[in-house]
């Protein structure tokens, strides 16, 4: 008897937490080895994700890894748009089993390697989402990008973000940055954890200022480098042209 109520209640449990990926995940185990020499933060929202990765000691940036997935029951299916690990996994479906081992806490295997990953956050606010960048504005003039093979995505979910540019055609991998934000009051600030391009800038904290128009995202304020930039956003799934 108690079998037969217990499996029916794990079953529902195991459905529930799956359609609740959404949020930021922390590598915490691979292959039974606590991972300390590392962070590898994974950000899941809206069907897909992006992952960052950096060497804890000094900063350096070790790769990111991203794109589409669907979960079906227990398994997981991505369909990679970048991976500086091993480009010949772009474009490739390929399917991982996940087991739930508490609503925070999910173990996610391909038959070879075995990773342990923890619920950072799942918060949402107005700016969660998957976003593609759309324009630019410079000199009071707005110059429109269609996002295709080549595109620069931004994800924001569970306090985390990931921008990541990238060519998926031709697989070619042109930079990536992330760490926490915070949008409030139409103030965006992030503070950068990880970025490929210039280690020295981990640590630096970026103000912003943006809107949500008609659903798209405007992002003005100052880059890294201390230029004034004006972009637009807008979710992926509207205006990436496959």
């Amino acid at each position: 008897m108690k079998n037969s109520i217990f499996l029916p209640l794990f079953f529902c449990f195991g459905i529930i937490s799956a359609q609740q990926m959404d949020g930021a995940w922390k590598l915490i185990q691979k292959n039974g080895e606590i991972v300390t020499n590392r962070e590898v933060v994974k950000i899941i929202q809206d069907g897909y994700f992006a992952l960052g990765s950096k060497l804890l000691s000094t900063d350096d940036f070790l790769g990111a890894a991203g794109g589409e997935l669907n979960l079906i029951d227990e398994t997981l299916t991505e369909i990679r748009d970048f991976d500086t690990y091993d480009a010949k996994n772009i474009g490739i479906e390929k399917d991982y089993k996940i087991f739930w081992i508490n609503t925070n806490k999910i173990k996610i295997s391909d038959g070879v390697s075995t990773k342990i990953w923890e619920r950072v956050s799942d918060k949402t606010d107005i700016l969660t989402g998957n976003w593609v960048i759309t324009g630019r504005v410079r000199g009071g003039q707005l110059d429109k990008m269609i996002p295709t093979s080549r595109r620069t995505v931004k994800i924001l979910s569970g306090n985390r973000f990931q921008w990541i540019a990238f060519n998926s055609a031709t697989k070619e991998f042109h930079g990536s940055g992330g760490g926490t934000y915070t949008a409030h009051d139409g103030n965006y600030t992030e503070n950068i954890e990880f970025f490929s391009r210039d280690s020295s800038r981990v640590g630096a904290r970026l103000k912003f200022q943006f809107e949500v128009k008609d659903g798209n995202w405007h992002h003005t304020g100052k880059s890294s480098k201390g230029e004034p930039i004006y972009e637009i956003w807008s979710p992926y799934n509207d205006a990436y042209q496959k």
